[in-house]
């Protein structure tokens, strides 16, 4: 029978139980265990696809479309797997699930209520994954923070859950902080104290702590968190801060966590190997030399909104062995002329984005790039941007656009896909998931990718307009890999420029630690090469 891991968190959102639950994952995959993975979201949207990225940091694509909270990508990135739409359950989900089967006389006339209904449609969806995937180990991080109204139904259908499964089945790991105030200087255990406090309220007593902090808990902090939230002593595990977040795992098993959580749920290891791993952050936390990356974006205050192409850069930049330095540009500076912004940068690289605002700061970067003969990479927005550049300042169309920018452009270089007219619900109706590709070869694609085909996940309504590609290659814009038997343009380039190249897809959310995605390697190199011969 799987197993369950549940991952709370208290005091404050944002403590890390994304990177947590990788983490545990990891460790207990490196003991021979099958682990998988998923993420309940307690908003009451369906997924977060339509979420602004000041609320809510980047949404991560799945292989099947699916659009997903950010925490997906630690997940696929620290245990290089690929998650689905099942991974997710969120309010909207549940709630959707519920009244659908109210509807169809499901519930044979009873008075539909939180207990049991909702509470055993968490479970059900949860035993579904389990399934499905038959892991050892399932391993559910609820988002948020422990006494939000919104997590109430999760946390009694998990506590639900372990009563019917019993304790030797379900385990309770509790994210907390703890904070170490600068005029005091000591680490303050009472915000965990009252998350637990709050936790058992409920009737949830958590099996393991694991405490975020500045740096790594004392003994007596420990023995203080022992004694106050009744958890063994072993079983506060410190989280402090550390240079690379890929550390995380190593840190949590050399205080035994992994030892801990097969001894509860009565758990054998067929394994014991953390050795790629260890090796890999070694070798990163030596790594001196620089490459400086300008990313232009409109939510560069925000930085989790572009977390997968950060982690990509770095993961790129270490095989090289360089360390990124992250240059972040406010698109609507360069609006103001201040290119001066971009002038140290080794590399630039417009992200995926939407709406009008910064679009010409984007551009500008763009033009700036290509001109100075600067390594550029474009994902997504900074794809189609990267066209409408082109169309202006090289073949000659004034007034080129993205009708998503401008309706009325005199020409709609950029224009809605076709599927995508009269569609009047936003929510998972773009062009999503992965999708083949086809690369032409003798092209600086192909010399990337080494194939002439590859699949890729995709997020976008807007595409290439078909009766302005003839005009552009002709001007040397080289479109060189599509889509749909070569219907949709997915890749662009400039075979005259350094290295310049664009992205329809989103390469960023196939890059791993170990495994750094193709088009990132090929840019951060180019970068790499650039900042040599200027330093020469």
């Amino acid at each position: 029978m799987t197993k369950f891991i549940i991952v709370t968190g208290g005091v404050l959102s944002g403590l890390g139980k994304g990177v947590t639950t990788a983490a545990i994952g990891l460790i207990l995959r490196s003991r021979g265990l099958r682990i998988d993975v998923c993420k309940i979201d307690p908003y009451l949207n369906v997924d977060p696809g339509l979420m602004n990225p000041f609320q809510h940091g980047e949404v991560w694509v799945t292989k099947d479309g699916y659009e997903a909270d950010l925490d997906f990508g630690h997940y696929e990135r620290f245990l290089d797997v690929e998650l689905t739409r099942d991974h997710n359950i969120t309010t909207g989900k549940i709630y959707l699930s519920v009244l659908e089967k109210e509807r169809r006389g499901e519930y044979l006339g009873q008075t539909v209520q939180i207990i049991p209904h909702v509470t055993d449609e968490i479970k059900q969806q949860l035993m579904n994954i389990a399934r499905k995937s038959n892991p050892d180990v399932l391993i559910v991080e609820i988002g948020g923070t422990t006494g939000d109204i919104e997590s109430m139904p999760f946390l009694e259908a998990l506590r639900q859950l372990r009563m019917e499964l019993g304790r030797e089945n379900v385990l309770f790991i509790h994210v907390t902080l703890v904070p170490v105030l600068d005029a005091v200087g000591e680490q303050k255990t009472k915000p965990t104290q009252h998350s637990v406090k709050e936790l058992r309220s409920i009737g949830i007593q958590p099996d393991v702590l694991v405490c975020r902090c500045r740096e790594p808990l004392l003994d007596e902090t420990k023995a203080k968190l022992s004694l106050y939230c009744d958890v063994s002593k072993r079983d506060v595990i410190s989280n402090h801060d550390v240079e690379v977040i890929y550390e995380v795992p190593l840190i949590m098993e050399e205080q035994g966590i992994g030892d801990t959580i097969l001894e509860k749920l009565n758990l054998r290891e067929r394994a014991h190997d953390l050795k790629e791993w260890r090796s890999f952050v070694s070798r990163i936390k030596q790594v001196k030399e620089k490459v400086s990356i300008a990313m232009v974006g409109k939510y560069t205050h925000l930085h989790d909104s572009y977390i997968s192409v950060v982690e990509a850069l770095k993961h790129a930049a270490w095989k090289l062995e360089r360390r990124v330095e992250v240059l972040w540009v406010e698109a609507e500076r360069l609006e103001e002329g201040e290119e001066d912004a971009l002038s140290g940068a080794d590399g630039i690289l417009v992200p995926g984005g939407f709406g009008v605002r910064g679009s010409e700061g984007k551009i500008s970067a763009i033009r700036y790039a290509r001109e100075h003969g600067i390594p550029y990479l474009g994902i997504c927005f900074g794809f189609q941007l990267a066209v409408v550049e082109f169309a202006r300042n090289v073949a000659g169309l004034a007034g080129a656009n993205s009708t998503e920018l401008d309706p009325g452009a005199e020409h709609p270089v950029i224009d809605l896909l076709p599927e995508q007219r009269g569609i009047d619900r936003l929510g998972g109706t773009m062009r999503l998931g992965e999708i083949e590709v086809s690369i032409k070869p003798g092209t600086l694609a192909h010399r990337i990718y080494g194939c002439e085909s590859v699949g890729e996940r995709h997020r976008h309504r807007y595409e290439v307009n078909p009766e302005y590609i003839p005009l552009l290659e002709r001007h040397g814009l080289v479109f060189s890999a599509t889509s749909d038997s070569g219907r949709r343009m997915e890749i662009c380039e400039l075979p005259s420029h350094p290295h310049f190249i664009a992205t329809q897809f989103h390469p960023e959310f196939r890059s791993r630690p170990l495994k750094p995605a193709p088009v990132f390697l090929s840019f951060v190199s180019a970068a790499a090469e650039r900042r040599r011969s200027r330093d020469a």
